[in-house]
């Protein structure tokens, strides 16, 4: 096989990879223009030298790089000045180092323990023990109202009982952008959680954006079958997405994730 071809392959692995980097990088961050940088350092460290992927498959690979860049950065995270990012800075300093990043990479991202344990440089067993500790923490830190926009009955009363099984309150659930609107005003939540197609074919993008001109920001978390189609880089993302179908674990962390980190970068359409 020639190197055109290699380097083709290898580029063709990467472009895979790159939303889901990118989705990491934002959450681990808070911030999509920062997370982005971080993702942009690590494509630019791999081309450079692609001995830093050495021993590791390509998806470990390149979220080992990652971490080692933002960790050697100090590992930044988007600083807030009032407001829920002001509440959210203060819980982020009472975290157990490293906790929050080994329960992104688990739930989120779906590493096993060992890969987590590649990508931070540590022992399988402390990964489990992080994921765990990160559960605990954030768990015991925050707990508020949430709001659920979905048209799918059967999967908003599964999100329903999950959210209430730990500890927050459910407003209401909304099938359509009038009735989110609707609800959103009649019982402000702290949190949004919103499918991105509706049952009249409207937007839940479109439902939260008319939502925080209403109510002012808030942390929002979207659901979608097809995550890669809105990382793409070209518009404002969201730094909490979930696939579909989703794990109980990947609502429980990213609702945790939210409400304690308190991002509230929305799309624009």
């Amino acid at each position: 096989m020639s190197d055109s071809t290699n380097t083709q392959d290898f580029s063709s692995q990467l472009a895979t990879h790159l939303p889901y980097l990118r989705r990491f990088a934002r959450a681990m961050t808070g911030s999509q223009s920062s997370g982005d940088s971080f993702a942009a350092a690590t494509l630019e460290t791999i081309l450079t030298d692609r001995s830093v992927m050495d021993g590791v498959d390509m998806k470990t690979g390149l979220f080992r790089v990652l971490y080692r860049i933002w960790s050697s950065a100090g590992a930044p995270v988007d600083e807030g000045e009032s407001g829920l990012k002001a509440r959210a800075q203060k819980h982020m300093a009472l975290l157990t180092d490293n906790s929050r990043e080994a329960l992104l990479l688990h739930t989120l991202e779906g590493f096993s323990f060992d890969k987590i344990a590649e990508i931070i440089g540590i022992d399988q067993s402390e990964a489990a023990e992080l994921v765990q500790i990160a559960r605990r923490e954030m768990s015991d830190a925050v707990s508020g109202s949430v709001m659920i926009i979905e048209d799918e009955a059967i999967i908003a009363m599964d999100l329903e009982n999950i959210i209430s099984d730990m500890g927050h309150r459910v407003t209401g659930v909304a099938r359509t952008h009038s009735e989110a609107v609707e609800l959103g005003k009649s019982d402000p939540p702290d949190l949004i959680l919103a499918d991105i197609q509706l049952a009249d074919n409207s937007s839940g993008i479109d439902a939260v954006n008319d939502l925080m001109k209403e109510l002012g920001e808030r942390p929002v978390i979207f659901i979608t079958a097809f995550p890669e189609r809105l990382l793409t880089g070209e518009k404002h993302e969201p730094a909490f997405l979930i696939s579909k179908p989703y794990a109980e674990d990947q609502v429980m962390s990213a609702v945790s994730q939210a409400m304690f980190f308190s991002s509230t970068e929305t799309l624009k359409t």
